[in-house]
């Protein structure tokens, strides 16, 4: 079965496949570090490509139809489905995964600037308005408001989301233990 996913090198959306798999087999193999390492090395050997990004991943897989399974964040798998038809994937969600939350932020340089500080603060806040996150539900992702995410949770199978700090300590110890040179990603990875 030939896998599709970014580089965990070049993608950020790769990195949480990888960590996501990692936390699954920490479960499964009850943190036995070898049987982990051989559980993610086997997805690995069946990449047949590793795309610079998750949309070149997604076009790989659903243009050029490489490949038998798309690993990617679960909206872009909603986003592919209305695309594409529904018909035309089967959409799997893992029993257990990482929370994956996108970071929002005003960048006081950028907003200073460009006299735009009151338009960004304004959009910064709607996302999180019901308004804001009846949007994003619809388009695919989970959201936080307990009233929107209710009036969506059918189009939302249940999943135990584990967050990235309580598996592994934080994103500085990822970087040193998971991403750093000669660190667990460059063990499995090999010379790619």
């Amino acid at each position: 079965m030939k896998v599709i996913f970014p580089n965990p090198k070049t993608s950020g959306n790769a990195r949480y496949t990888y960590l996501a798999a990692t936390a699954y087999a920490k479960e499964k193999f009850a943190n036995d570090p070898a049987k982990v390492e051989e559980f993610v090395k086997k997805i690995f050997d069946n990449v047949p490509v590793f795309d610079t990004g998750g949309r070149a991943a997604t076009t790989t897989f659903v243009e050029r139809e490489t490949g038998d399974v798309l690993i990617t964040f679960e909206a872009e798998t909603k986003g592919i489905a209305k695309e594409f038809g529904e018909d035309k994937f089967d959409i799997v969600t893992p029993s257990v995964s990482l929370l994956a939350e996108f970071p929002v932020a005003i960048v006081d340089k950028v907003v200073d600037k460009n006299g735009t500080r009151d338009l960004a603060k304004s959009y910064l806040d709607f996302l999180y308005t019901p308004e804001g996150q009846k949007i994003l539900a619809e388009n695919g992702n989970r959201v936080n408001d307990a009233t929107v995410a209710a009036e969506f949770k059918d189009q939302f199978p249940e999943i135990r989301l584990l967050k990235v700090e309580d598996v592994f300590g934080g994103w500085g110890k990822i970087k040193e233990e998971q991403f750093a040179e000669g660190a667990a990603l460059d063990k499995i990875y090999g010379n790619r």
